[in-house]
């Protein structure tokens, strides 16, 4: 199977430059992945403080930390359609902003309730920054370089995890913990303040500018991003924008735009069954289980995380040479064997704590390679600019809910069937391969305004 759009054809900019001004604009607008993975990850250092400050049961533990994910789930939801309407720009200004407001809220919440309120309303943030950052960072970047560029959000996002888990460590080291737990919120807001001016100085979506009539602001925004040739971008655009018109009024859910949608779901739940969430939330647990202290279980965790950043870079290179499908095929097959090496392990009366260290680092490797770099790229790319939003919060969307679901249930899941749940997420991860062998359309190095000329190929 192969795209109908070869290199040959013009959705690919030869002459197109991964300018200064774009590396910039792209690096700018990826400090919303930054603050996506600090800000939800920077409650887990601060657990056990909330449940002594506000005197919370396991019940109302896990809903406080929940809340925040909840708030994903809406943000993801409501973030597309004034994402399409607004501008990108905007709608990061606004996720900046709930940013700050959520960061210091939460550091002085005087109750629970306080604290729940600003801790959801940090949620809707991470939800709409996973919708509007990959949008903006396509849109101003040149085919060629797009696939690097809109992973460099997934590489923030990776590295704002570490920092949060770095942070808590040092504020926990230098704090009593009645105010660490405060610290450890409140210092999210200043990347939050540094991404607010920072987007205040983005130039908007040239694309979405044209697809909006502003023709001369459009060309303005591409030749301040270094475009070799705005105006036949401009016509380009325009041209992809006529197609689109000739469809009607642009609809998500219409005939034309089947093979996206169905794709965006695809990719978005097979991100999730693969246990990516389980085994990073239970990472300490897993080890635990096989045998390790807690405090090796802790230091194994961290060998977890940094293997994830390792890989989210490496993939920076890998993802524009050799194409989206051909990094989910053999990201596919080893996330495969490695969960299953980790299912059988845990089945045996003595299991080996050396092979599932080596299964999980080796399916972590894997997925950070493969799907946890392709993901956002994939959807970012794969919709036409007339409902680019709506199809990246209808992926965003997908992928939340699956989280939770996947989070919520793999304590009960495991407790029942053991090690046979990896086997489950293993057979996920076969299916991926077929899906992707058999559906998914290869996108690499095709121009935005021609996605809609691949048809059905992939």
């Amino acid at each position: 199977m192969h795209s109908v759009v070869s290199s040959g054809d013009a959705g690919i900019v030869d002459d197109a430059r991964a300018t200064p001004a774009i590396i910039m604009s792209a690096a700018g607008a990826a400090l919303g992945g930054l603050l996506f993975g600090f800000d939800t990850a920077v409650i887990s250092g601060a657990t056990n403080a909330l449940q002594n400050q506000f005197a919370l049961t396991e019940a109302s533990l896990g809903f406080t930390v929940a809340s925040a994910l909840i708030g994903t789930v809406l943000g993801s939801l409501i973030a597309g359609a004034p994402a399409d309407r607004y501008g990108r720009k905007a709608i990061m200004l606004s996720v900046a902003i709930a940013y700050v407001v959520s960061s210091l809220g939460t550091a002085l919440a005087h109750d629970w309730y306080v604290l729940i309120a600003f801790r959801f309303l940090g949620g809707v943030a991470i939800g709409a920054a996973s919708v509007v950052t990959p949008i903006y960072i396509a849109e101003v970047s040149p085919a060629r370089f797009r696939g690097r560029l809109v992973a460099m959000n997934q590489l923030n996002i990776v590295l704002g995890i570490l920092i949060a888990f770095l942070s808590n460590y040092v504020i926990a080291q230098v704090l009593p913990p009645e105010t660490a737990w405060r610290w450890m919120f409140g210092i999210v807001a200043i990347p939050s303040a540094v991404f607010l001016v920072v987007t205040f100085f983005l130039p908007e979506s040239p694309r979405w500018l044209a697809v909006r009539g502003h023709r001369e602001r459009a060309v303005a925004a591409m030749t301040r991003l270094g475009f070799s040739d705005p105006d036949a971008e401009l016509l380009r655009i325009e041209a992809a924008d006529m197609r689109e018109a000739v469809k009607g009024a642009p609809r998500l859910f219409q005939a034309s735009h089947t093979l996206p949608v169905a794709c965006a779901i695809a990719i978005a739940m097979f991100n999730q069954l693969s246990g990516i969430n389980a085994l990073l939330y239970y990472a300490p647990r897993i080890f635990e289980l096989a045998g390790a202290g807690a405090d090796s279980a802790l230091l194994q965790s961290v060998a977890v995380g940094g293997t994830n950043l390792l890989f989210t870079a490496l993939a920076l290179f890998l993802i524009d040479r050799f194409g989206r499908k051909p990094l989910l095929f053999v990201g596919s097959i080893i996330c495969a064997a490695a969960l299953l090496l980790v299912g059988w392990q845990l089945e045996r009366v003595a299991p080996d704590g050396t092979l599932i260290l080596v299964g999980l680092l080796a399916f972590i490797a894997a997925f950070a390679v493969s799907q946890g770099a392709v993901i956002w790229v994939f959807i970012s790319e794969v919709f036409p600019s007339s409902v680019r939003g709506k199809g990246q919060a209808l992926g965003s969307t997908t992928h939340w809910v699956m989280a939770a679901i996947i989070t919520w249930l793999f304590p009960v899941v495991a407790s029942a069937v053991g090690g046979w749940v990896f086997a489950f997420f293993g057979a996920m991860m076969l299916l991926q391969f077929l899906w992707a062998w058999k559906v998914m359309p290869e996108t690499n190095g095709v121009a935005l305004e021609d996605m809609d000329l691949r048809g059905a190929a992939a």
